[in-house]
């Protein structure tokens, strides 16, 4: 219906989406706009408007603007603009809604990931350079609008040819909007300013030129800082300085602000960041990269929990842009995207290919050597390498006794605080629980009320010390979480590094140790093998070319798949056994966790073909009961849909329960989409 003033001419309307965690406020609400502010309401802005049912005046994001309204009755005004910058882009509103009803969740917490805090200072500097930027009349004798994304010089970017791959595998890539998982070159290459990164952003940074040079933008997702730098290292090579854009987690609110209406403006640029950074505005996208999308900070810890790769896949169907999976590993998620002929298959060039030695648990010709688990091949290795640069030792876990026992029962030592592991983190140092920091002064265990500890495990700190007695007179470095080092020189060095804090080393390393294969694959987790194969081929990528990797303890497909370089082979064998047993990825899962009644609820509005399928309930502690839905893909929407439904539906009937009581209403209905949690165990 239209809405008319008083005095007959219709009024502005428009539909805002509020920003809220109730899942009931999860949709877009019409508002009449008053004759005082509709010179400054347009799509992408922040403004205040009243909720009725609460009485409070609430937050959101004007989505449209309209001359009518299908609601039936009288509509609320707006009650203020709270900037008039346009912050929310339409692509990112499109693609937070639809991310958000794929996972069952609410497009608000989505936004939320993608809208930093408003910073007035960085509006105020962006709306004065817009201003100055933009001539005072336009040609057809109006006004230019203040709000408008600033105008910056466009930067001139030359196309690069994308080398290490078959000719053209690659370099058409971005004019044909294609899609492909590509298998990364497993070497680390010199930049013209004296930098050593790994030849995976090199390539990134070749296809990101082919973007630019088209007068598109380009998004590159990396997991974190490490890759973050290489990826920048790499750009600046071959990109100017204004068309590179960073955005991620470790920026101040004012930074990502400033980043974010950066990002909005009309100039060609790459945005390089973590997980958000795919949920960045870029109107003219041509290309998405996501690097080593099987690294577990790419999945969102919060609602509605979407994996960084489900947002790259929404997007650039939405988009209609080229997609790239680079990494040197291949997840089983993007195995499956190449069978069903979604993704191509790029492989480098067969003589990149690295020397792996699978090697089993053999006696060291040294006693210190064998304190360190160095069989014999390893230190054969290692010792040949170190008298020309570093050597690198990936070990499993940091500190020094990844965990201790009970000396009389053998039983873990746990925190009397928290029960949480106590470990021990320097040589000597009072052991500590893992989980709360507390230090364990009194303990006695909960088992046998014994008093002494011992040690069980090596850790990183544990086996520098060791290797400082089996290599005397060689420099001992440890890089681990709490010890995090990038970069080593490429003088001799024994640098002992826990997976995913290995230093980059110029030139690469002379030779990988790869220590503690069994400890991790021992790992109770439905994605162990792929975990522990990327681990191992990421580490290998930083060695010499041609220089030794040396995998120690393991055998088996996973050893040969190492050594012969055929990852992407037993990824395609894992996805044979997740379809066999209909584990994720083959099929998609959802837990729902609840009340008894609600889940039972959930469970019944299922698809038929869905129920059948259907886990439990089983009871979860301090939770209810919890239920596992597994379903294809095909019926992905309409889970989701019923799922979501009956969310409103429980918080709802709990705050009608509750009444007027202000404050956090506790779900009585969970929902989360893609959880391979139930399968860890």
């Amino acid at each position: 219906m239209s809405i008319t003033e008083s005095n007959g001419a219709a009024r502005v309307v428009v539909r805002v989406l509020v920003e809220s965690p109730l899942p009931q406020l999860d949709r877009l609400f019409d508002y009449a706009v008053p004759p005082r502010l509709v010179a400054l309401v347009r799509p992408g802005i922040r403004v205040r408007v009243p909720l009725r049912s609460a009485g409070r005046i609430a937050d959101g994001f004007v989505v449209e603007v309209v001359e009518h309204s299908d609601h039936v009755g009288e509509l609320s005004d707006v009650d203020d603009v709270v900037s008039k910058v346009p912050v929310l882009a339409p692509e990112v509103w499109r693609l937070a809604r639809a991310v958000a009803d794929r996972a069952g969740g609410s497009a608000s917490d989505v936004l939320r990931l993608a809208v930093p805090p408003r910073q007035v200072r960085v509006e105020k500097a962006w709306l004065a350079r817009s201003a100055a930027a933009a001539p005072s009349e336009t040609s057809a004798g109006e006004t230019a609008r203040d709000d408008a994304p600033a105008e910056t010089e466009r930067p001139r970017v030359e196309a690069q040819p994308v080398t290490g791959y078959r000719a053209d595998a690659l370099g058409g890539l971005v004019p044909a909007r294609g899609r492909a998982a590509v298998d990364a070159i497993p070497l680390l290459v010199e930049l013209p300013d004296g930098a050593w990164v790994g030849r995976w952003a090199v390539t990134t940074a070749q296809l990101v030129t082919v973007a630019l040079a088209a007068g598109e933008n380009a998004i590159v997702a990396v997991p974190d800082y490490r890759d973050e730098d290489h990826v920048l290292r790499a750009l600046a090579a071959v990109v100017p300085d204004e068309a590179i854009v960073r955005l991620d987690s470790r920026q101040s609110n004012a930074d990502r602000y400033r980043a974010l209406l950066r990002a909005r403006a009309d100039a060609p640029a790459v945005l390089v960041g973590n997980r958000s950074v795919l949920l960045a505005p870029s109107r003219r996208l041509g290309l998405i990269v996501v690097f080593d999308d099987g690294d577990p900070s790419f999945a969102e810890p919060l609602a509605p929990y979407v994996h960084a790769r489900d947002t790259a896949l929404v997007r650039q169907t939405q988009q209609e842009t080229a997609l790239v999976f680079l990494g040197h590993s291949r997840s089983t998620d993007v195995q499956r995207l190449v069978e069903i002929g979604f993704l191509a298959e790029v492989r480098p060039d067969p003589r990149y290919q690295p020397k792996v030695i699978p090697t089993s648990q053999q006696a060291a010709r040294d006693g210190f050597a064998a304190q360190a688990r160095i069989p014999s091949t390893a230190w054969n290795e290692a010792r040949a390498a170190v008298e020309h640069g570093p050597v690198l030792i990936q070990v499993a876990h940091p500190g020094y006794s990844p965990r201790l026992a009970c000396t009389e029962c053998g039983d873990t030592a746990r925190c009397l605080r928290c029960n949480g592991p106590l470990v021990q983190r320097q040589q000597g140092a009072q052991p500590a629980c893992s989980w709360c920091g507390a230090l364990a002064v009194g303990w006695r265990c909960q088992t046998c009320e014994g008093t002494a500890m011992k040690a069980v495990g090596t850790g990183a700190a544990r086996t520098a010390d060791e290797l400082g007695k089996a290599f005397p007179g060689v420099r001992v470095i440890v890089a681990d979480g709490m010890r995090p080092v990038t970069h080593v020189d490429d003088e001799p060095a024994l640098v002992v590094a826990t997976r995913g804090a290995e230093p980059v080393a110029p030139g690469g390393y002379r030779a990988v140790l790869l220590l503690d294969g069994e400890r991790m694959l021992a790992r109770e987790s439905l994605r162990v093998a792929e975990d522990c194969l990327r681990w191992w081929a990421n580490a290998t990528a930083l060695a010499a070319r041609r220089a030794p990797v040396v995998l120690v303890g393991v055998g088996g497909a996973i050893a040969s798949a190492l050594a012969t370089w055929e990852l992407a082979r037993f990824a395609s064998a894992e996805l044979a056994d997740r379809r066999h047993l209909r584990f994720p990825p083959a099929v998609r899962v959802a837990t729902v966790t609840g009340t008894v009644e609600t889940v039972a609820r959930a469970l019944d509005d299922l698809p038929d073909e869905v129920r059948l399928e259907t886990l439990g309930p089983v009871e979860v502690p301090e939770s209810g009961v919890r239920a596992i839905v597994r379903f294809d893909f095909a019926h992905g929407a309409d889970v989701a849909r019923v799922l979501r439904s009956q969310v409103i539906r429980a918080a709802t009937e709990r705050r009608k329960a509750l009444g007027q009581k202000r404050g956090r209403v506790v779900p009585t209905l969970r929902v989360r989409f893609d959880d391979v949690e139930p399968f860890t165990d």
